[in-house]
């Protein structure tokens, strides 16, 4: 999963600029990403808002050629090593906006230590191989060439790399799923108590099954919204329910995984306690169950908005 996630950038996170850039701007950014010359990172979350994305405070002033950013964005992978960011910002103040998902622009500029801005690490309980980082600015001048898309309607163009995004969490957590999967089944052939192997017991092999089908049923979910998004569907129900299944089914097998080892599935000598510890940012990120359950709830069952 960390390998995926060093790389998840580079494939849903420009889409917008695949999308809605200027043929210019497609050259001068896309090019050098495909050919593996540079590396991006994605900065839309903030401290104070979190998934109220339309609240964000982080702003930029149009000052002739460029715009001043100020403010600070968190949870950015790989910003200690990138080069680019793409990064949202409000260049309407909410207040003189007729929905709050207009003002806000979108832009796709450098990233680097002589630029005004701070990246300060975030120590977390797993996925060490990839940073994560808080990222202030103040000041920042953003060329007006950077900005993706018109003015002011940064929020319709990043949320097509959303449901991309949702995709791509949804089958990392599958890889863990299936690997914990894997190793619970290996052990439980293997292990032998009171002469026989501990697999041979309904109470370790029927959880196992089920975890198999759940699986699978998640699998198949995010194969449908990944054919619909490569041809061009609305596939937010699905990404949305595909992620879901799919992060609930990871969890409840890594979790098995660790109790089929007994006391040794808590030794990092087998691995399952780093899957317990990896699975558990598919269930938050990048959209919590309850948010796609709000989701689901109100565009496909037509339910009122519950938050």
């Amino acid at each position: 999963m960390q390998a995926a996630s060093a790389v998840h950038i580079n494939i849903f996170g420009l889409e917008p600029v695949a999308k809605f850039g200027t043929e210019q701007q497609k050259k001068r950014f896309l090019e050098p990403l495909m050919a593996g010359r540079g590396r991006a990172c994605f900065a839309v979350t903030e401290p104070d808002t979190g998934l109220d994305t339309l609240k964000l405070q982080a702003k930029a002033v149009r000052n002739g050629n460029h715009y001043a950013l100020s403010g600070q964005k968190i949870w950015i992978t790989t910003a200690q090593t990138a080069q680019k960011i793409l990064i949202l910002a409000r260049t309407t103040p909410i207040s003189r906006v007729k929905k709050s998902s207009e003002g806000l622009s979108l832009f796709y500029t450098d990233l680097n230590d002589n630029l005004p801005i701070q990246i300060a690490e975030i120590e977390k309980m797993g996925h060490g191989a990839i940073d994560s980082n808080a990222v202030f600015f103040d000041g920042w001048k953003v060329p007006a060439r950077d900005r993706i898309g018109d003015e002011g309607y940064g929020f319709r163009l990043i949320m097509h790399g959303m449901n991309a995004e949702r995709i791509l969490i949804g089958c990392d957590a599958l890889g863990l799923g299936y690997a914990a999967l894997r190793r619970a089944a290996t052990y439980s052939n293997e292990r032998v108590v009171f002469g026989r192997p501990i697999g041979q017991n309904q109470a370790i092999q029927d959880p196992l099954a089920d975890s198999w089908m759940n699986l699978e049923a998640a699998r198949l979910m995010l194969a449908q919204a990944a054919r619909m998004y490569d041809e061009g569907y609305e596939s937010g129900e699905y990404a949305n329910a595909g992620k879901y299944l799919a992060a609930e089914a990871a969890f409840k097998v890594c979790e098995r995984a660790v109790m089929c080892h007994g006391g040794m599935g808590y030794a990092k000598e087998y691995h399952v306690e780093r899957y317990l510890r990896e699975v558990l940012i598919p269930r938050i990120a990048p959209v919590t169950k309850e948010m796609i359950c709000n989701y689901i709830g109100q565009r496909v069952l037509g339910l009122p908005k519950s938050y």
